[in-house]
């Protein structure tokens, strides 16, 4: 069956921000005398914002002030976003552009709040590509419950069989599993572990390869 819709993760699929995001992380919390590995920060990949805190508090204690860390990341980021552009993944736009040639609906959804979203879409100029978006602050409970990408079938306008999402961590995976929508994964700064790999429909090198798999459903 030919799908009607494709449903875009934002950080690490479609902008290539998390590489950006993981060294903002290890310099700060450097500079005030802490660690974060790589392999942790790769574990809050795809999370929403209260499960992170939860995993920040008990890796580095309740008194500590991750949310101004936080702020200071996302400064950093603007700042980056600001002077050097949004850095869009290889094949985005090409991706975009043939789907919405084909008619498919494209929704973004994401962990992200909607003021981040909206400004990202600005600067980057993506939003004409899109007929609407789903953000964390907009859902009761984020992922891997089931609620955010089943809002983005609501917007396109299509039953979850009738969808794919496009991911690229395996909180996405899971959280497209208990959705009931086939998930396309490109894989970004971590590649999905057997447990999460199985439960995708396919995983692709990149976007132009997600835009041959879709080309030939």
């Amino acid at each position: 069956m030919k799908k009607k819709a494709v449903i875009f993760d934002m950080d690490g699929l479609m902008i290539d921000s998390e590489r950006i995001v993981s060294e903002c992380y290890i310099k700060l919390f450097a500079e005030i005398g802490k660690t974060m590995s790589l392999d942790f920060y790769k574990k809050l990949l795809g999370r929403p914002v209260g499960v992170v805190s939860k995993m920040l508090e008990d890796e580095y204690g309740d008194d500590f002030d991750w949310m101004a860390i936080s702020e200071r990341v996302r400064d950093m980021l603007d700042e980056v976003f600001r002077h050097e552009g949004v850095p869009l993944k290889p094949g985005l736009i090409d991706l975009l552009t043939y789907l919405k040639g084909e008619k498919y609906k494209t929704v973004i959804a994401t962990s992200s709040y909607r003021k981040r979203v909206d400004t990202i879409l600005r600067q980057s100029r993506l939003g004409g590509y899109f007929d609407g978006s789903v953000c964390g602050d907009e859902v009761v409970v984020g992922k891997p419950n089931p609620e955010i990408f089943l809002k983005a079938c609501q917007k396109a306008e299509c039953e979850p069989s009738e969808a794919y999402v496009l991911e690229d961590s395996e909180m996405g995976i899971e959280t497209a599993s208990a959705a009931g929508i086939d998930c396309i994964v490109v894989p970004d700064m971590k590649y999905p572990e057997d447990e999460y790999a199985k439960k995708a429909c396919h995983i692709a090198d990149s976007l132009y390869d997600v835009m041959e798999m879709i080309k030939n459903e």
